[in-house]
């Protein structure tokens, strides 16, 4: 919906609202003509119900207004004398059109006097409860949103298990585009798995001034763009689901290119503008290595220094492997790997084969190999292991699945370049050679009509050989050069798909522990209440906070049995 359009709904709403009310107003006091008066009559209604008047800021803010109406329906019939729990119910369930039998039907009586408290033991509980779920959806949509971290593509900079808090003020909170959605949830409903939200209408988008802008290296949270494919990747099939821009998957990458920024990769490491990028501290670039030792790959001959809680060593295979068809059927034949590629089963990844089955399983012609993925120190360490035949960097032969998917390029993702980051404003020339780069934001992302004909473009039904960039965009990447789905796939991060900054890490563990306990083990108390950006060694603040939340606790028992007393 257009801003005109909204304009027009909420006017509709206006007309409603003085139809289902304005016999109530007179009875209060008050004149008929105040009910039609957009703004005012809320003030008006506020004074009627006995009610503060910024309560009347909460019903302009999306998401947290779905959970005001309610309340001021509920309020305004029991002003007039209706507190049964059947008229609550009424009210509800017709989405507050029960005023209107109230208004024209019955001979309610305005109580002026009436007591705000609630009037029974559950009442102050579910008035308590409903106002929680107010100002946590106020915080959770406008301020700060936990976010967890599902892959390892920032790892060691942020692992998987992390719990983060996500600032949206530094970039500047978006306002939601889908108006109707369940508070404090993405895109589904916690056990259902349905849909948590409806498609229309759509709010256009709108973002409120941030403190900063995102530079280079910066750690950003965002809506995955190219979450439209019915399965989230390497769909064939052609069908797309639609999903809005606020409901798409939550991804969390390093902005490695900003708005402007001519970007290039050689050999796995990025250059902006022509200088190569220099990483933060805590930033750990990883790269894949194939390890030769002098003896066959065990769990004695493994480099133990590379056996820390993150890893899981040799007889792992990760899980979307496991489950392939063909790793499979050679199982049944064989109860061997060696019918399936020669890399299967020396890559070391995170999955859940035992490891009595996996020692089973023969590691034909590469049981002294194995891919590592490694930071550069452990790079160097394991160099001067004894076991070590040799250490060699991986370097990825071309790949149409590389942005912007056009096979005579040859570009890899360890090689590619150099591409232009848009930036609002900007104007690029287009022709058969540019319009794979620029297409998706044309038509996807800035809402164009386009049309390629031979070597001719069409933009909105006009012949075009050039565009104006509507938005800034970002090149956004994972520090796990070789284990990462980011930019390198599917190009550019609109700057409305920016959903907010970490800021702080509040829990850690690691999620893939085999059960509970063993995840209560496994909990980083290193990791609590640390900062995610700065540079130098993390510090945690968790002794601080667990000290204020001790105080917080002994004031409470202090001041409740001061009022027992």
């Amino acid at each position: 919906m257009t801003y005109l359009q909204w304009f027009i709904f909420f006017l509709a709403i206006q007309v409603i609202h003085f139809l289902g009310t304005w016999k109530l107003y007179v009875k209060a006091g008050r004149k008929a003509w105040e009910a039609a008066v957009p703004v005012y009559n809320a003030i008006v209604l506020m004074q009627i119900i006995n009610r503060p008047k910024w309560w009347i800021i909460l019903l302009f803010i999306p998401i947290v207004n779905l959970l005001m109406f309610p309340v001021i329906w509920i309020e305004t019939i029991r002003t007039f004398g209706f507190y049964k729990k059947i008229d609550s119910l009424l009210v509800l369930v017709t989405l507050g059109l029960y005023i209107f039998y109230i208004n024209y039907t019955t001979d309610a009586a305005y109580n002026a006097e009436r007591s705000i408290k609630p009037r029974s033991e559950l009442g102050e509980w579910v008035s308590s409860i409903t106002f929680a779920i107010i100002a946590a959806t106020l915080v959770h949509t406008y301020f700060m949103q936990p976010f967890t971290i599902p892959t390892s593509s920032l790892e060691k900079s942020l692992l998987v298990g992390d719990y983060l808090f996500v600032s949206k003020f530094h970039y500047g909170a978006r306002v939601p585009s889908t108006v109707i959605a369940a508070p404090m949830v993405h895109d589904s409903l916690p056990f259902t798995g349905t849909a948590s939200y409806l498609k229309v209408p759509q709010l256009p988008y709108t973002r409120l001034p941030g403190l900063q802008k995102i530079k280079n290296n910066d750690i950003v949270c965002f809506n995955w763009p190219a979450d439209s494919l019915a399965t989230m990747w390497g769909d064939t099939s052609g069908k797309f689901t639609y999903k809005p821009v606020d409901k798409k998957t939550n991804y969390v990458k390093r902005s490695v290119g900003i708005a402007g920024d001519s970007l290039e990769m050689r050999d796995g490491y990025f250059y902006i503008n022509g200088k190569k990028n220099v990483l933060p501290y805590r930033a750990k670039l990883q790269f894949y290595y194939t390890f030769e030792c002098k003896e066959p790959i065990s769990q004695s001959t493994y480099p133990k220094f590379l056996l820390d809680k993150e890893r899981t060593g040799v007889y792992k295979i990760l899980s979307e492997y496991w489950n392939n068809e063909k790793i499979q059927e050679a199982i049944k034949q064989n109860g061997s790997l060696t019918k399936i590629g020669q890399d299967s089963l020396y890559t070391e990844v995170v999955g859940g084969v035992n490891q009595q089955f996996a020692q089973r399983l023969k590691m034909i012609n590469v049981e002294n190999k194995i891919n590592i993925n490694l930071t550069e120190e452990e790079v160097t360490r394991l160099e001067k292991y004894p076991l070590t035949v040799s250490v060699k960097k991986i370097n990825h032969a071309p790949d149409v699945a590389i942005f912007p998917h056009v096979e005579k390029l040859q570009w890899s993702q360890d090689n590619f370049g150099p591409i232009y980051i848009p930036k609002k404003g900007a104007t690029v020339k287009l022709d058969a050679a540019s319009i794979p780069f620029y297409k998706q934001i044309i038509k996807n992302y800035e809402y164009n009509d386009l049309v390629i004909n031979g070597d001719d473009i069409f933009i909105n039904g006009e012949k075009a050989d050039s565009y104006t960039f509507k938005q800034d965009y970002y090149y956004l990447i994972g520090d796990n050069r070789h284990n990462s789905l980011d930019a390198r796939y599917w190009g550019y991060v609109p700057f409305d798909h920016v959903l907010g900054k970490p800021v702080m890490i509040w829990f850690s563990w690691d999620a893939n522990a085999p059960s509970f306990t063993a995840k209560l083990k496994s909990i980083r108390w290193d990791r609590m209440f640390t900062t995610v950006g700065g540079d130098g060694e993390p510090v945690s603040y968790r002794y601080v906070v667990f000290a204020l939340i001790a105080l917080y606790i002994g004031y409470s028992f202090y001041k409740g049995k001061k009022v027992k007393k």
